[in-house]
């Protein structure tokens, strides 16, 4: 007769898998349309509120200051840092937030 051995208690948690889905963007293709954001440029920027905070606009204006690169691929911008143009706030906004690159006028 063999003597059993004492099983080891596991307590598994397992957390369920969240993806968010931050909308759609205006597309040129397959491309995303913030992937050709630069610094110096002027873009419009999709509001994003958090849960229970009271919407007071749709979208906002900046210029922006800095493109932050992703961490396989520093081409591919995934962070802009953008100054708004009414408040002169600046801020870190995540990419698919750009909705519109304003186009500059002729001749600059």
């Amino acid at each position: 007769m063999t003597k059993a051995q004492p099983r080891a208690s596991l307590n598994t948690f397992v957390l369920p898998a969240m993806s968010i889905d931050h909308g759609i963007y205006e597309q040129q293709g397959e491309r995303p349309l913030f992937l050709d954001a630069k610094p110096g440029m002027t873009v419009c920027v999709r509001c994003e509120y958090l849960t229970g905070e009271t919407p007071r606009q749709d979208w906002w204006m900046g210029s922006v200051l800095h493109c932050g690169g992703g961490a396989r691929d520093p081409s591919m911008h995934n962070l802009f840092q953008i100054a708004d143009v009414d408040s002169g706030v600046i801020c870190w906004v995540n990419a698919d937030l750009v909705t519109h690159i304003v186009p500059k006028e002729p001749g600059q």
